[in-house]
């Protein structure tokens, strides 16, 4: 196997098609809204909820606008054109003001012509007013549910966004749709056989129906790209461009209707399938390949023995590839969801290393190659991880560690190992586990054959600020959880503790009932027949992706806020409770007041207290104790789809919309500061190096999660040279041998992001690792930026 040092160099090609999608602002298409919109409007037969989805689907790839740009070896849009993403007014409707507060706002801003607030305005407004899945949800649901949401406890990912946090598996690199197709009719007969003896057999047949008028519709818009090809063909003077847009028309006619023979039509295969998945529904965390460099190793290895294909013929196409990805900016969101998830990003993440489904080493010559493409290419989108197994050399592990050195962010390092004992944990099958890894951020899930559903963050520290006030909600005055009883009178840290998880309890009994109610609104109005094409065993089953049809059906609820939670009881249980140098009365009396006043007090808090990640044992039996009483509150839990709950801990950027909606607390923070995010100690607080960091964390059991989120700061000096590279390596192995799930690291100084956050001109292409994803420094909100400044710098 050659294991290459990587290189920034790229074709002219991909030069200008990466500064094209880099200088595009990102806009906001009525395209879609608005086909929909006529579609509905001029239905006139009652049709089932998934044939009615369907036929949509199938209206939208044969009207949408077809994109193909100069230059362009992997063609296809989401909207009409880079850049330009559509709005789902099925699912949320934004108002006019919306639209306003996304042409004007100085972060995630999406250009809203003039045409386009017409078009919304006289015509998707007036029809889906009354009518959108968001306003369903907050129609049938809980009163409980309304106000522990609106006083942010939690948040929910389905009040703007699909369901849908899936990834995909090869099946698509050995079957066509028209083999798909071929597949559903069979089961379709042998319905006809079973009508009379299955009652649900008549609901089967709409949903296989609907998944064959998908395949069909998909085969179609690709057959669309390859007449616009053919066209473009037909008047281009310059040889070598025809010659390309006449191979861009023929793999367009091969694929998706069969399966793909060689690297190009392997990666335009997926491009379809991934637009059409994106174009269906706006799902949370988008779509992504999985195992990239393992479904593509077979096209790769046919193609360099047969010579039709060389190393750097395959390098530029993926290079094509990432510009695709780069070209589709997160649908819009606002209010909470935008808090919860501020970022164009949308969450694809190519998974590179790891196990064969046999448990052997699955590093091989393409993933070498892509994490060349990732080092060249320097886009947030998509995200990329590589997979470590103890089975993995380390020459991949310390190829990885160069492109990080970098200071870029990616790749993220996930845990093999411990994510096939995850999902064996989780009722997976051992092959399933080690095919499956990392999805979005860190959510680990069985590719191609799961649906695991993140429903939203819960706000740890929030419930215990309810706690310490009876129920009451301290920043509005109103009575939110129950009472738990008065903090004046609790003799022990117990009898405090206990009445946290009291509340803890309340508030998921609440999230879960919610997520009943828009689970079952999913399943009854919102089927997605192309995405349940695609993940097993929908088709098996005749039921949708959001109906259970999915081999395994998994609902997460992630914890945020647990190095916070930590500190703060830590805290209370030692000043108040053990050393009783400070009255609970007085304490509380000192948040309420926001410290104003009791500086000194704040800085005993600060540093006169045992913190988490510093591997005190003090503090880290605190965080033991709050992740067996989430974990115990949740786990197992059954929802509506035959699946059972559990949890995980991670939180994109809603960790500073939560701790804007607290007060002080008793570790030091000040009202509205942001709390600790995934499970990184407090920003700042980890003061004894990133050793002492990886042996608190790890004395969770992350195998009894979905997904654990690690953030770690490093000075570039950390990884100068080959000792560097050396000694990361070896720290990074020392983590997983312990047991964590993910790490990833920021590689730049705090100087230097003191200095971008002052001086931006200087620093546009300054990328940081923010949450499970990279994004632009300078495109950040103050508030995160200042977070990601005080996380601690660990030096060499």
């Amino acid at each position: 196997m050659r294991e290459t040092s990587g290189t920034t160099e790229m074709t002219e090609r991909v030069a200008r098609l990466r500064r094209r999608s880099l200088e595009t602002a990102p806009s906001l298409s009525m395209e879609r809204a608005k086909l929909l919109t006529d579609f509905h409007s001029r239905l006139q037969e009652s049709l089932s909820a998934p044939m009615r989805r369907a036929l949509a689907f199938q209206y939208l790839m044969e009207h949408k606008a077809i994109c193909i740009l100069p230059g362009e070896l992997i063609v296809g849009e989401r909207g009409p054109a880079p850049k330009a993403t559509y709005t789902y007014p099925e699912i949320c409707c934004h108002t006019l003001e919306d639209l306003d507060i996304l042409d004007a706002r100085d972060t995630t801003a999406y250009t809203v012509s003039g045409r386009a607030r017409r078009v919304h305005a006289e015509e998707v407004l007036p029809y889906w007013k009354g009518r959108t899945m968001r306003e369903r949800i907050f129609r049938e649901m809980i009163p409980e549910w309304k106000a522990a949401y609106k006083a942010g406890v939690f948040t929910e990912f389905m009040e703007q966004r699909s369901p849908g946090h899936t990834v995909l598996d090869d099946k698509i690199y050995h079957r066509g749709l028209k083999d798909f197709e071929g597949e559903i009719l069979t089961h379709l007969e042998s319905l006809d056989e079973l009508q009379d003896r299955d009652p649900e057999a008549r609901v089967k047949k709409e949903h296989l129906k609907a998944m064959a008028v998908c395949a069909r519709s998909l085969i179609h818009f690709a057959g669309r790209y390859a007449e616009a090809a053919r066209a473009l063909a037909a008047t281009e003077v310059d040889a070598d461009r025809r010659a390309e847009l006449d191979r861009i028309t023929e793999v367009c006619t091969r694929v998706p209707a069969l399966p793909p023979r060689d690297f190009h039509e392997a990666l335009q295969y997926y491009w379809f399938v991934h637009l059409g998945v994106i174009i269906e529904l706006n799902t949370w965390d988008a779509f992504n390949p999985g195992r990239l460099d393992r479904h593509l190793l077979p096209f790769y290895e046919k193609g360099i023995r047969k010579g039709t294909l060389t190393r750097e013929e395959a390098k530029e196409l993926l290079q094509c590839f990432w510009v695709k990805f780069n070209n589709q900016p997160a649908p819009p969101k606002v209010g909470v969801t935008a808090q919860e998830s501020s970022t164009y990003t949308d969450f694809s993440l190519i998974n590179t290393g790891g196990l064969k489904a046999d448990g052997s080493d699955a590093v091989n010559e393409v993933t070498f190659l892509i994490l060349d493409v990732i080092e060249s290419m320097r886009l947030v989108q998509p995200s990329s991880c590589v997979q470590v197994s103890r089975k993995n050399p380390d020459r991949f592990l310390k190829r990885a560690a160069r492109i990080l050195r970098t200071g870029y962010g990616q790749p993220s390092l996930f845990n093999t190992d411990v994510i096939v004992q995850e999902l064996e944990r989780q009722g997976k099958s051992l092959t399933d586990a080690r095919n499956g890894g990392a999805s979005g951020c860190v959510e680990a899930g069985a590719f191609g054959k799961e649906n695991y559903n993140l429903t939203g963050y819960l706000n740890l520290p929030k419930i215990l600020e309810i706690t310490l006030h009876r129920g009451v909600d301290a920043s509005t005055e109103r009575t939110i959880g129950i009472d738990s009883g008065d903090p004046s009178a609790f003799e022990t840290f117990g009898d405090l503790y206990l009445a946290f998880e009291k509340q803890l309890e309340y508030f998921v009994d609440i999230k879960i009932r919610g997520n009943d109610v828009i689970e079952r609104l999913y399943a009854r109005h919102m089927p997605a027949p192309f995405l349940s094409l695609m993940i097993d065993d929908c088709l098996i089953t005749g039921r949708d992706y959001h109906d259970g049809g999915a081999r395994y059906n998994t609902s997460y609820i992630q914890g945020v806020g647990l190095g916070s939670l930590t500190d703060i009881l830590t805290a209370i249980r030692h000043h108040v409770y053990e050393a009783r140098t400070l009255p609970l009365g007085k304490l509380l009396s000192a948040l309420g007041e926001n410290f104003e006043g009791r500086e000194r007090l704040r800085q005993v808090l600060l540093n006169r207290t045992p913190r988490f990640g510093n591997d005190d044992d003090e503090a880290d039996d605190m965080m033991l104790r709050i992740f067996e009483s989430f974990f115990r509150t949740v786990d197992g839990r059954p929802n509506t789809r035959g699946g059972t709950y559990h949890i995980n801990l991670l939180p994109t950027t809603v960790h500073v919309y939560f701790g804007s909606l607290i007060g002080a607390t008793a570790d030091g923070r000040r009202a509205g500061e942001p709390i600790s995010e995934g499970v990184s100690p407090v920003q700042g607080a980890d003061q004894r190096g990133p050793t002492a960091v990886f042996k608190s964390v790890a004395k969770m059991d992350h195998v009894r999660t979905g997904g654990t989120l690690l953030n770690l700061k490093l000075t570039p000096q950390c990884l100068e040279g080959e000792v560097g590279l050396t000694k990361f390596v070896q720290l990074v192995r020392s983590y997983f041998r312990l047991g964590g799930h993910h790490v990833q690291f920021n590689v730049v100084d705090a100087a230097t992001l003191r200095d971008a956050k002052a001086n931006p001109e200087k620093h546009r292409n300054l990328i940081v690792r923010v949450a499970g994803y990279s994004d632009y420094f300078c495109d950040l909100t103050g508030t995160l930026q200042d977070e990601i400044i005080t996380r601690t710098e660990h030096t060499p």
